[in-house]
Formats: structure tokens, sequence, C-alpha cells
């Protein structure tokens, strides 16, 4: 007959026996929901992919965010002002530009199917893509019109279209604004 000690149990096999079954079940399972889960779970976009969607499932978020039937799609390269920020007008009257770019945003829209190629997804899992609505390149002309700044490092062919909407002060370019990433700090 062994003794035991008092503070040292003695080992079980059975116990040693159940621990590495449980693990290795628990291995198996993550390894097999890594493979089976699909890439674009909890709504994040997938890197490459088009997507269309008619005219009655389109909803303007803001000058630069549009949703197409249930998934959300932020517009590539482009920084629109937040609805409720205030900028000043030629005669340095307050408005919300924020609501006057997705105004605009609208007005390009104007009741069309929406085609958009997503090219990646931003910080919080949006898709960014580029869209057309009937033609009309919605990224450049929000730029082209002054509503929205380009960025430069994501998209580097609008930057000349910004130069030209703020030498004819077109949109935002006609009076004061803070750019929209220093207003949202």
């Amino acid at each position: 007959m062994r003794q035991r000690r008092i503070f040292k149990p003695a080992r079980s096999e059975s116990r040693l026996g159940r621990a590495a079954l449980v693990g290795i079940a628990a291995l198996a399972g993550a390894v097999l929901a890594g493979i089976g889960l699909p890439s674009d779970l909890m709504g994040s976009a997938p890197r490459n992919a088009d997507w269309h969607s008619p005219a009655s499932e389109i909803r303007i978020l803001d000058g630069d965010t549009l949703r197409l039937g249930e998934r959300t799609l932020r517009l590539h390269g482009i920084a629109a002002p937040e609805r409720g920020q205030s900028c000043t007008d030629a005669s340095g009257r307050l408005y919300d530009c924020g609501t006057a770019a997705a105004a605009e945003l609208a007005r390009l829209v104007q009741e069309r199917a929406v085609e958009c190629r997503v090219q990646g997804r931003d910080r919080f899992g949006r898709a960014l893509g580029l869209c057309q609505a009937g033609g009309a390149e919605l990224n450049a002309s929000m730029v082209a019109n002054g509503w929205a700044l380009a960025d430069a490092d994501s998209l580097p062919a609008l930057v000349p279209l910004e130069a030209e909407a703020r030498a004819a002060q077109r949109g935002l370019w006609a009076g004061g604004f803070e750019p929209p990433a220093h207003w949202r700090r």
C-alpha cells in the first residue's frame, strides 16, 4: 500500500486522461470553427467584391456613407463633413455642412441604382468602395463638387479634383470649414 502525502494528492490516471481529452476536443473545435466561419462575420466587409443595390434599397447616411440594403458602405478615399457639423457660407453665416454634403450625395444618386466595387474595410469593419450611380462616379463627384475632401493617401487621383473645387470655391470651399477629421476629435 502506498502512502499519500497530505499536501500532494495522488495522481489519478483517469483525471489526466480526461484533461487531455478536453484539451484535444477544444483544439479540434477551434480549428473547425476557424475553417468553417464566413469571412464576413459580424458585418465586416469582404476585401474585394462588387455590390449592386436597386434605388429602392439605397439610404444616404451622410456625405460619404451609403446603406445598400442591409450593408453599410463608405465612399473610399474621401472625407465629408458629419451631419451637425457647422461651416460658414460665403457671407459668413453658419449652416449644417454635413447635411448639405448628404444632400449632394442624394442628388448624385437621384433614385438610381448604385454599383460599388468594395476595396477593403475601414477601422469599424465597414466596406470601403468606389461607387457609381447612373454612370456618375460618386467618390470623384463629391470631391469635384467641393462637398468632400480627398484622402491623398487612399486615393491620390482625387487630389487634383479637390484643388479645382477649392480654386472655383465650390461647396465647402465657398466659405469656411474645419476638416471632418479635426471636427470629430
